[in-house]
């Protein structure tokens, strides 16, 4: 233990000596851990019956500047003092107080005891410039020699039990650094190939679209036939002929070129190019390596391929990320329209989207009035008892026009022409006067961050839900990430007020986005909803159960509700059961149904019919 004395009193110093270089009385122990839970209360750990093997080792300094020389030089040799006892007038030098405020500027840890004999200064002074509270301490002189020598060893040993907690607090952030860095990589990159994934390809063609320098080709690649692979050899031999396709493409590809998965059975390619005929031959190449004859479980299985993609993507007025994918898609159906096996080039000529987009934006117009757009209801479950708690609500359209239109193409276009906000008020209408028939239940309504951003978003809600009598606690909303880190600050306070009111509030899709295993605190939340990408490769991957377990155990320490999404297969189940998630949702449980199959549902069991949906 080692103790800096600062006194310009030379008696002191032999006192000091004394009381701290010398044995205690071992009756004098009693004493001491009396004074330990006085100061510490429970904080400490269980320790001998006596102190006599404390051993401290002193330094003794006459004036604060010296003290603070000592207090700096024993930092920098990583043999710091764990307390330091200043005397509060030591003329002609600076006095306590002063000495005390330089100490704590540069060691924030030492645990400072000011000792006088007058009453003339001021306690509150001292500790404003030299606290916090629970590192400073005062003696009056005279002091007993029993006194110092307790005070001593209480506050080495409380600063012993803080340096071990500092380590343990490092340890473990460096834990979950690790594990946010291993959900981060799954979170871009495909579990089953192990290549990036669409999420991953989007963000670097963005980059590359920022540079200024050089050519480059985005080109989209989709198997002909990938389907009845599937059906006739099964889905293990799908998941095979997935892999060697990857493995195939990578062979082939220049070695910098950027491939990824982008879903199911398509590929994305992004290729630096100097000549133009180079760059095609390339892009041919990599398909006709698509369209070969591979061994996959005994079989010899023969597959085809077809590709679409632009040239002097990026320079040649394509637009941003999302039109130059828009148009290597096009490029691609029109490949496969001419007979797939196919290679075809982006033209303008090609461009329907914009003719297909003023169509779909135009039948929206019209959806809620014409009765297109319907609810159906996802059941989340227990993780216990595996009853149903509440349901997402999910929107579908059926155009008149053009059928059942995907959400993933009907939603983006409602948040850029504005018409999410119509659409949105219908489905909070919709879905809290459906939830009127179970009212054992919660329903779970996503927002999107354009509705989030509105000034009138939380009047709205109160509204409806005073409308069709629906308690507030019984009402979720679902926000992306997206939405709270464009402005976080008033995405907290918005957070909190619906909190306030009694709203529960789910952040969705966790880990696709922005957020950090750190931040999340920083929010008002009462459920975090891991998305469906860690979910899926439970049993498959041993570190995703590591991931989701890290998750998990943060969501717990905040006292958050966790909702697994996407769970299908009866070992993801089990799998989320042990590590502790309290929530899960999926086609295991349940593929989202209308409100009357919902109705019907609870009105013959709470529990849904558990069912591998692994290849549903």
């Amino acid at each position: 233990m080692r103790i800096l004395i600062i006194d310009d009193e030379p008696a002191l110093h032999e006192a000091y000596a004394h009381c701290l270089e010398h044995q205690a009385s071992s009756d004098k122990a009693s004493l001491l851990d009396e004074m330990e839970k006085s100061l510490f209360a429970e904080d400490l750990p269980s320790r001998p019956d006596t102190q006599n093997d404390v051993v401290f080792q002193c330094c003794h300094v006459s004036q604060g500047l010296d003290g603070i020389t000592e207090v700096a030089q024993s930092l920098a040799a990583n043999t710091p003092f764990q307390v330091a006892f200043i005397d509060i007038r030591m003329p002609p030098g600076i006095d306590g107080k002063e000495t005390a405020r330089r100490i704590r500027a540069i060691d924030p840890d030492i645990n400072l005891v000011i000792v006088s004999g007058y009453s003339d200064h001021n306690v509150t002074d001292i500790a404003d410039v030299a606290g916090p509270a629970d590192k400073i301490f005062y003696i009056s002189k005279p002091f007993a020699a029993d006194e110092v020598r307790q005070m001593a060893t209480a506050l080495s040993r409380r600063w012993e039990l803080d340096a071990k907690q500092v380590e343990l607090l490092k340890a473990k952030v460096i834990e979950l650094a690790a594990s946010e860095a291993r959900a981060i990589h799954i979170a871009n990159h495909d579990f089953l190939t192990s290549a990036p994934n669409r999420m991953a390809f989007q963000k670097k063609l963005k980059d590359r679209l920022r540079q200024e320098s050089g050519q480059f080709a985005l080109a989209v690649l989709d198997l002909d036939r990938f389907k009845y692979v599937n059906d006739t050899f099964g889905h293990g031999a799908g998941d095979d002929l997935l892999i060697n396709i990857f493995e195939a493409l990578k062979a082939a590809a220049p070695q910098d070129a950027y491939i990824a998965r982008l879903g199911g059975d398509e590929f994305g390619v992004i290729l630096d190019y100097d000549e133009r005929e180079d760059c095609i031959l390339t892009i041919r190449d990599l398909v006709s390596k698509c369209s070969q004859t591979f061994e996959i479980y005994g079989n010899r299985v023969q597959i085809s391929a077809s590709g679409g993609f632009l040239m002097n993507a990026g320079g040649g007025g394509f637009g941003d990320a999302s039109d130059h994918m828009r148009y290597a898609d096009m490029a691609l159906y029109a490949a496969k329209r001419s007979g797939r096996n196919q290679v075809h080039e982006f033209d303008m000529e090609m461009d329907k989207s914009t003719k297909f987009r003023q169509e779909i934006e135009s039948g929206l117009a019209k959806a809620i009035e014409n009765g297109e757009m319907r609810l159906v209801y996802q059941p989340i479950t227990n993780r216990n008892s595996l009853d149903i708690t509440g349901f997402e609500a999910l929107a579908r359209w059926e155009s008149s026009e053009h059928g059942h239109v995907s959400p993933h193409i009907f939603i983006p276009i409602a948040e850029e022409s504005g018409l999410i906000h119509e659409i949105g008020d219908w489905i909070i209408r919709q879905a809290l006067n459906d939830c009127q028939n179970w009212p054992d239940h919660y329903v779970s309504i996503n927002f999107s961050p354009k509705q989030f951003k509105k000034k009138d978003l939380i009047d709205k809600l109160c509204f409806h839900a005073a409308a069709a009598g629906v308690s507030h606690e019984r009402i979720q909303v679902e926000i992306t990430e997206t939405a709270i880190f464009d402005n976080s600050l008033v995405a907290a306070e918005i957070l909190q007020e619906l909190q306030d009111l009694g709203f529960r509030v789910a952040l969705d899709d966790f880990g696709t986005g922005y957020s950090s295993l750190f931040n999340i605190k920083n929010f008002p939340l009462d459920c975090i909803k891991i998305d469906k990408s860690f979910i899926d490769q439970l049993g498959k991957d041993g570190s995703s159960t590591a991931i989701v377990s890290a998750v998990t155990q943060l969501a717990k320490a905040l006292q958050l509700n966790i909702v697994a999404e996407g769970v299908e297969t009866e070992i993801q189940c089990q799998a989320l059961r042990l590590i502790g998630c309290s929530h899960m949702q999926g086609y295991l449980f349940g593929k989202p149904e209308t409100a009357k199959f919902t109705f019907d549902m609870l009105g013959e069991n709470n529990s849904p019919e558990i069912r591998d949906g692994s290849h549903g």
